[in-house]
């Protein structure tokens, strides 16, 4: 293709370098400096599209197309995303899901930070403009469009190790579930209110069960099973989100991405909690 340079040597430092920058802003956005991940992505982003011009790659091959295209289709899975989450939070099954302590511990005010700035620019932009701009096109440059969608692919579930290790702590439905329990798992969380003793609760099961003050700190086992889950997922995920890139360019994965974790956010708060703690007792006792 006219304006592209000779592979090589070169491209395998460039796509050293992408994969260099992209491991450096996902230890700063998920361990040193959260906060500031707008900024760390959108520094990280210029980088990784320096480096893609400099070896020749055009914007096209980087994904910038089709937009009107891409909205469309972005469009519509993200209508899709939204169904899917309110007949979640709707279903008692599985409304658990949705209750992650990262949302639920914070004010409106960072509810609406995270919304509409932490993941549209601190997320998504990076991730988009790497996994299915950059890296694709500089892996297909040597390997092919095939090669390109899974290699990208294998190191966006990589790049879930991180917050995948945090997932495990903050959603304790979704931790006993990959660990092969239930969603409403009694000895998970115990019930309150049982009568005649100061040491414990009553189970579902009639049995006393000691209080704990707060969610159970999930076992290296339970964590290793939630992080190689979130690996396998959203590598599955940017499979997806880079035949999507085919069809529309970036716009629609980027859009079908904004939708999925931005309004993970909002469904997480608006999930109705468990039932007060007295009730639950008194239910247990009648059992």
């Amino acid at each position: 293709m006219a304006g592209r340079k000779a592979g090589g040597g070169g491209d395998g430092a460039a796509l050293a370098g992408a994969v260099a920058v992209l491991a450096a802003a996902n230890v700063l956005n998920n361990r040193i400096a959260p906060r500031l991940a707008p900024l760390t992505s959108a520094a990280a982003t210029g980088a990784l599209l320096a480096l893609a011009r400099s070896r020749g790659i055009t914007w096209a091959e980087i994904g910038f197309r089709d937009p009107a295209r891409g909205l469309r289709i972005g469009g519509l899975l993200a209508s899709a995303v939204a169904g899917v989450y309110a007949a979640g939070v709707a279903l008692p099954a599985t409304r658990r899901l949705f209750r992650d302590e990262r949302a639920l511990s914070l004010s409106r005010a960072r509810v609406l930070e995270e919304t509409l700035l932490q993941v549209p620019f601190g997320t998504v932009l990076l991730e988009e403009a790497g996994f299915r701009g950059v890296l694709p096109a500089l892996v297909a440059r040597s390997h092919g469009p095939r090669t390109a969608t899974a290699v990208s692919s294998a190191l966006f579930g990589l790049w879930h190790v991180l917050p995948a290790v945090d997932m495990a702590t903050a959603n304790p439905a979704l931790t006993r579930l990959a660990a092969g329990g239930t969603q409403a798992d009694p000895a998970a969380a115990p019930l309150a209110g049982a009568p005649g003793t100061g040491h414990g609760t009553y189970g579902t099961d009639g049995t006393v069960r000691p209080v704990r003050s707060g969610p159970r700190r999930p076992s290296g086992a339970e964590t290793a099973r939630v992080v190689a889950g979130s690996v396998a997922t959203t590598a599955l995920a940017g499979l997806l989100f880079g035949e999507l890139r085919r069809r529309g360019g970036l716009a629609a994965p980027a859009l079908l991405h904004l939708a999925t974790n931005s309004l993970g956010y909002l469904f997480a708060r608006l999930a109705p909690g468990d039932p007060p703690a007295a009730a639950r007792g008194r239910a247990a006792v009648t059992r």
